[in-house]
């Protein structure tokens, strides 16, 4: 039973036509109150170093390094201005958490330091070889989050 300070979702946004349609789905179809909380959530890559695709990495210069961050910065804001006009209107309480790293792990620890008690996250709906080749979030995050994980899928068009 839900107690008095409600349920902690955790929606993972990024830049994605498929996490927006997830989080307007939670707040379309998740019955939320006003003790909810929805914690929006959006991951930055860590910078510095990068491995290649078949090989050993390259290193980022100082100034390079900070014209990406700088990137990353508008990007997370704007993912987030986004994601609070689509939670306007919502009884519920807005949080918002930006992590760095892999967005894998960080979803998941983010899922643990909030004490989250759902997750909601976007399918990109990669097929067998894609998903191998770049990874799923979805599919890890639903094998290690803490927590119930929901997979939205953008139905097509």
């Amino acid at each position: 039973m839900e107690d008095a300070s409600g349920r902690r979702i955790l929606v993972a946004v990024d830049e994605s036509e498929e996490s927006m349609y997830a989080l307007k789905w939670a707040v379309d179809y998740l019955n939320l109150h006003s003790t909810d909380t929805l914690i929006l959530c959006h991951s930055k890559r860590l910078l510095g170093a990068y491995e290649g695709l078949g090989g050993p990495g390259f290193i980022l210069t100082p100034e390079v390094v900070i014209a990406l961050e700088k990137h990353q910065d508008n990007v997370a804001e704007a993912v987030m201005q986004k994601a609070r006009d689509i939670c306007s209107g919502t009884p519920a309480k807005l949080e918002e958490k930006i992590v760095k790293g892999d967005a894998r792990d960080a979803l998941c620890d983010a899922v643990k330091k909030v004490g989250a008690d759902f997750l909601v996250i976007g399918s990109h709906g990669y097929g067998t070889f894609k998903r191998a080749f770049l990874g799923s979030v979805s599919d890890y995050c639903a094998h290690h989050a803490k927590c119930a994980v929901m997979i939205v899928k953008k139905p097509h068009s």
